[in-house]
């Protein structure tokens, strides 16, 4: 099978390493020159542009791995006029499900098949093998992709989720699970760090990873950032966070699902990045106010 990867960065480039490993006739574009020397190094063919990676009479299937929103919307647009009737367009980044279904829309016009692919497992997964949440066609899924997926996906990694759009969506969950159980993580290891006990966290997240109810490579990611750094002093607690969450509060609004714990953890996330919260110092000010409960002065 040959393949061709938009966007040769960190999962663009490992995923076409994992191609290649399995025998995936994989060639690349980057707009960055670095990135395509770095393929080039590593036997993978690059194209300087777009317009030169697309053939002009053999089907293509162009797999775009690039940073969800305006970046990605652009090229799905510009390979919507490039590519031809039968060819394949996969989204494997972090897109807004809302936008596949617009790309899938557009594309189908044109007789090209796009899928939406959720890709999960970091850069890690991408080398080694990741999880695959597929939506697009099942006919074409099943004769044109499935074999490949699962060859450079983990066990039982690669998954059919249904129509155009689904692949993004169930990525978008998976995200905002994630971040729900990042954040019961975060705060059960913080109650064991400031209790009267004198936990080791290292072996604790270690033995609770492998022997508990609760056990997962979660826990044995924390085991690791515990072995490295015992009390964490050398970083700050200031936490990220990608808009896939955001997406799915406003889904859980529409659909009239609550989902406290999944919207807690985005506003602890948010709050980790302030220093000192406006809204913190008028629920302050109002406690003096209301029942003389002096607030703390800078």
């Amino acid at each position: 099978m040959k393949l061709k990867m938009v966007g040769l960065g960190k999962m663009g480039f490992n995923l076409a390493l994992n191609m290649k490993d399995h025998e995936v006739d994989v060639e690349g574009f980057d707009v960055n020159e670095e990135a395509r020397k770095k393929a080039e190094e590593s036997g993978i063919k690059s194209y300087e542009t777009l317009k030169d990676l697309v053939s002009a009479d053999q089907k293509d299937v162009i797999w775009v791995m690039l940073p969800a929103g305006k970046i990605t919307n652009s090229v799905l647009d510009e390979l919507s006029g490039l590519c031809k009737k039968g060819d394949i367009v996969i989204d494997g980044g972090n897109s807004d499900h809302r936008d596949s279904l617009k790309t899938a829309k557009k594309m189908e016009e044109k007789g090209i098949y796009f899928f939406d692919i959720g890709t999960s497992g970091g850069v890690y997964g991408a080398r080694h093998g990741a999880s695959f949440m597929c939506g697009g066609d099942p006919e074409v899924f099943k004769n044109d992709l499935q074999e490949m997926l699962e060859s450079i996906a983990t066990t039982n990694g690669c998954l059919y989720t249904g129509k155009t759009g689904s692949g993004h969506y169930l990525k978008m969950i998976h995200n905002a699970m994630l971040y729900g159980y990042m954040q019961t993580l975060g705060e059960g290891f913080e109650l064991l760090e400031k209790s009267e006990f004198d936990y080791d966290l290292e072996h604790v997240a270690d033995s609770l990873s492998k022997s508990s109810v609760i056990r997962g490579w979660l826990l044995e990611l924390a085991a690791n950032a515990f072995r490295k750094d015992p009390d964490l002093e050398k970083i700050k607690g200031v936490v990220g966070a990608s808009k896939t969450t955001g997406w799915t509060i406003e889904s859980a609004c529409e659909l009239g699902v609550p989902i406290p714990i999944i919207s807690t953890s985005l506003m602890m996330r948010l709050r980790s990045k302030q220093d000192d919260s406006f809204s913190a110092k008028v629920i302050a000010s109002l406690r003096d106010e209301v029942g003389g409960h002096k607030a703390q002065s800078k």
